[in-house]
């Protein structure tokens, strides 16, 4: 049953739900981890299409003969349309739902993404990479949302930063298919590849159920207590015997017409505003600005196109055991330290790398900044969801994605200025610098969320 048909919202208000505390008293078993795997695999695909231009660049450069500016214009298309996403998205997710808006969010990529294969000029590829962005960007604070609101406090934070993980997974996905294709193919069958993937997700991820804590923060209270109810029997046949009676409910608090924007710069939560804000900012300038022309700047070194892809496929993989640290080191030492510790660790490789002067050094460097980076990306995704309430939580992780957008945005138009002007070094230390202000913003201004239920966090 569609929410729109349900319950009408209730008053605002202060309000006792037993939706969390039911919840929370659900043992993780293979039914919530089968509802992660859903949405991690669409997770998973949409950052195979976001990672794909840093593969491809070289032969679209070469197919449009573009000029080093007109290249960061196009790279920075994906981002424009990723910080439309993130915004719009996060706001119709706290306001429609988390899961139509997860449903629309694949379909409006999966088809940019066979649109993106028919490109007939630079301006088409432009508009079509802008439009994959704002698929695969909605999709980002939603299914934050999904997983924080799904996931039991104490598994929590390791199952966000898991789903985070899988860029790693897809960005070395991205770049073997690149390699696969680009030797034989133009690099047109790429984007129609993963378009095909798209369509496999779309259909795997129809199973979703709707998010009881969203359903009964928003008002619908029959449809939360009828999914929570489902979940709950899912979990007992699962288990084979009854669940213990849930601990005392949650007291939330919500002023009446209190909405989701007024929320994040409310005095309870701007600071945490601030520091979520210029997080992503800095660390996503220092991201994007280092990894969109990572296989362009190796030509420097003597690389081919074919070499380079090779190269940043395989010193990719050094993610993978970053973002599984990370998961594992979030739980244990909880966010700050953590986020902190990989954003420092990221500036430190990021300089190395720059520095590197032999193709060997550059290997080594480049996987161990890659480890940190990435296990920095499952920092981001594990934090941000919890620092708000249901009512704006979406919203919340939205608008900081899409101020790391800007950053990212910046990024890739301010590194081959900086390259003609200074030499690759140059690029690379001052995205070691922008992991750094990240870390200090953590360090000055987080608050720590490790174990708590989302209601005790946010309210």
């Amino acid at each position: 049953m569609s929410v729109m048909d349900g319950q009408a919202r209730a008053d605002g208000g202060a309000a006792t739900s037993g939706i969390a505390a039911r919840l929370e008293r659900l043992p993780l078993t293979g039914y919530q981890r089968r509802l992660f795997a859903v949405i991690a695999s669409a997770w998973l695909v949409d950052q195979v299409d976001v990672a794909l231009l840093t593969f491809l660049l070289g032969s679209i450069v070469a197919a449009f003969h573009l000029t080093l500016a007109e290249a960061g214009r196009l790279a920075a298309m994906t981002f424009a349309g990723q910080l439309v996403g993130n915004v719009v998205a996060g706001l119709a997710s706290d306001r429609y739902g988390r899961r139509a808006v997860f449903q629309v969010t694949m379909v409006v990529w999966g088809l940019a993404s066979f649109a993106a294969a028919c490109s007939w000029s630079l301006a088409s590829l432009m508009v079509f990479r802008f439009l994959i962005g704002i698929g695969v960007g909605g999709e980002a604070p939603v299914a934050q949302a999904m997983v924080s609101e799904i996931i039991p406090a104490e598994h929590r934070g390791r199952y966000v930063a898991a789903m985070e993980g899988l860029w790693a997974v897809g960005y070395v996905v991205s770049g073997a298919l690149s390699f696969a294709i680009l030797p034989y193919l133009s690099w047109r069958w790429a984007f129609a590849a993963v378009g095909c993937l798209s369509l496999v997700v779309l259909a795997v991820r129809r199973s979703m159920p709707e998010s009881p804590r969203w359903l009964w923060d928003a008002g619908y209270r029959v449809e939360a207590e009828a999914v929570t109810a489902r979940m709950e029997r899912e979990v007992e046949r699962r288990l084979g015997h009854a669940l213990p009676p849930p601990a005392t409910a949650f007291r939330i608090t919500a002023p009446a017409g209190t909405g989701p924007l007024a929320t994040l710069f409310s005095p309870a939560y701007r600071r945490r505003t601030a520091m979520a804000f210029g997080l992503w900012f800095f660390a996503l300038i220092g991201f994007f600005g280092l990894n969109s022309w990572i296989a362009v700047l190796l030509k420097v070194h003597g690389l081919s196109t074919i070499g380079s892809v090779g190269f940043v496929t395989l010193i990719a993989l050094g993610g993978i055991p970053g973002f599984l640290a990370a998961a594992t080191l979030l739980e244990r030492l909880g966010r700050k330290p953590t986020t902190v510790g990989f954003l420092v660790l990221a500036a430190a490789a990021a300089y190395a790398y720059g520095n590197a002067a032999a193709v060997p050094l550059l290997f080594v460097t480049g996987f161990t900044m890659q480890f940190f980076m990435f296990g920095m990306w499952s920092c981001l995704y594990a934090y941000t969801p919890e620092l708000y309430p249901t009512r704006a939580r979406a919203t919340g992780a939205g608008f900081a994605s899409a101020f790391g957008r800007i950053g990212a945005i910046l990024g890739p138009m301010v590194v081959p200025v900086l390259v003609a002007r200074g030499g690759a070094d140059m690029a690379f230390e001052v995205g070691a610098g922008g992991f750094l202000v990240a870390a200090l913003l953590v360090l000055a201004l987080g608050v720590e969320t490790r174990g708590l239920v989302l209601e005790e966090v946010s309210g």
